[in-house]
């Protein structure tokens, strides 16, 4: 990514925000409004993306520079994140925040949250790290960086209840922006999809280019092969942004079929899932987002073969993606590491596709998952974010 200049701090004396992914800028851009508003206009300021940006947000870095996956990856970033981490922890504190606000992240956020807390800023974390699967023990450094923790999912207040962590469950802000019934009509005609009845199948390899490139072939190949069986369908594959979309398009042209198929956007995920028959998605966020517009999907995910070893050998539960893990049972297929081919994801897309009684079973559990995660997050979290601000002084 380059050097880093030292950072210029014109907005002090606000609230710090440091988004690391997509899904931390999305959230982040649905609740600082309300912090904005709450704190009487008070610079929103830190590290995030083009969705904060747009919500009025100062980006000082953008989340593009924390973007790396896994154990191993992270050692050929390490000198470049070690240095941009002791900036970014020296610059926050120069600006005097009233609150400091992580949102997810955490391999990167809880040494920033630590260090700063030990200067004496507030700290609020938005997503808890999902210690209910994997590395239990950071709940005792999440105990010595965090003030208070932002939970997305119910069942973890009696996690941090117990481990005397304040803490304060504000619903998913997912569940509150998807609608409880997809316009599947409304997003195919966006992509002018309805001239014919084709299935409609939307590929997300991951929003990192790294996820992409380790997914792709298992993935496109799929969706290759499924051409070839089914003659033909429409493909939809949203892109974080336009260097992820060049990168799609580079990977997805070694496909001849889907290459012909394919609708590539930037900026779309949502809309497309919402136009799709069925989904196949890379493990992460995106996954719980199929679900809530209540989508046949298949997940698969791919990273090196070390990293993957290391995170079995750390993990608790028995399903990696968030519709199965919050539902407790297997209701989607998973195909992760040496079982990410492509001739067993494309089956299981088949089936996905065709089995009209599993499509309304899934319905019917993903709404009642729905609506187990929606609450007034962006007011829930303002609340609490500004709270834990006022305990600091104005001008400590």
């Amino acid at each position: 990514m380059g050097t880093h200049q030292p950072i210029a701090t014109p907005e002090k004396n606000g609230a710090v925000w440091l988004a690391g992914e997509a899904s931390g800028d999305f959230i982040a851009s649905l609740v600082l409004p309300e912090v904005e508003r709450r704190m009487d206009g008070a610079p929103q300021y830190g590290v995030g993306g083009a969705r904060m940006r747009a919500a009025g947000f100062h980006a000082w870095h953008d989340i593009s520079e924390l973007s790396v996956r896994g154990y191993v990856e992270v050692l050929s970033h390490l000198p470049r994140l070690l240095r941009l981490r002791s900036e970014l922890v020296q610059s926050f504190a120069n600006s005097n925040p009233r609150v400091f606000v992580g949102v997810d992240a955490p391999d990167f956020n809880l040494d920033i949250e630590a260090k700063l807390r030990r200067r004496g800023v507030p700290i609020v974390h938005f997503v808890s790290p999902a210690i209910w699967a994997w590395r239990p023990e950071r709940i005792h450094k999440i105990r010595t960086a965090v003030d208070h923790m932002l939970l997305v999912f119910p069942f973890e207040q009696e996690i941090y209840k117990r481990a005397g962590i304040p803490a304060t469950y504000v619903g998913h802000p997912l569940a509150s922006v998807i609608p409880m019934e997809p316009d599947t009509v409304g997003a195919r005609a966006d992509f002018g999809l309805n001239e014919d009845s084709l299935p409609v199948v939307t590929v997300l390899p991951g929003s990192r280019i790294d996820e992409v490139k380790g997914c792709a072939p298992a993935f496109f190949g799929a969706v290759e092969k499924l051409l070839h069986r089914y003659g033909d369908m429409h493909v939809l594959i949203p892109a974080a942004d336009e260097r992820a979309r060049e990168n799609i398009i580079f990977l997805a042209g070694q496909y001849a079929r889907l290459a012909q198929r394919m609708i590539v956007r930037v900026g779309t995920s949502h809309r497309m899932m919402e136009a799709a028959d069925a989904v196949l998605v890379a493990s992460g966020t995106a996954a719980l987002e199929a679900a809530l517009y209540k989508k046949p999907m298949v997940v698969g995910y791919k990273m090196p073969a070390v990293t993957g070893m290391i995170m079995q050998k750390k993990g608790l539960v028995r399903h990696v993606s968030l519709p199965n893990i919050l539902l407790g049972e297997n209701v989607v297929p998973e195909f992760l590491q040496y079982f990410c081919e492509a001739d067993q994801i494309s089956w299981a897309l088949e089936q996905a596709l065709a089995d009209e009684t599993n499509r309304a079973n899934l319905v019917e559990r993903f709404t009642m998952l729905h609506e187990s995660l929606k609450a007034d997050t962006a007011n829930l979290a303002a609340e609490a974010i500004t709270a834990i601000a006022a305990r600091k002084p104005a001008g400590f």
